[in-house]
């Protein structure tokens, strides 16, 4: 399966082989998943999402460095 992470600091694709939670792929493409809000179609996903097929998602930085 394929997750693209994409946005204005991101645009990273990765391969996992089975299911995983939003927050553990974030985590493995090194994205921190509380400085982020990831959505697809104008809709905000809570990390808890299992993703279970080929996708693309919107990765918004909320964070910054003061």
């Amino acid at each position: 399966m394929q997750i693209r992470f994409y946005g204005r600091d991101y645009d990273t694709t990765f391969n996992f082989e089975n299911q995983i939670k939003l927050r553990d792929a974030l985590v493995k493409s090194n994205i921190l998943p509380s400085t982020v809000v990831v959505s697809i179609d104008d809709q905000i996903l809570p990390l808890s999402t299992i993703i279970k097929n080929d996708i693309e998602l919107l990765v918004t930085t909320v964070s910054s460095g003061g």
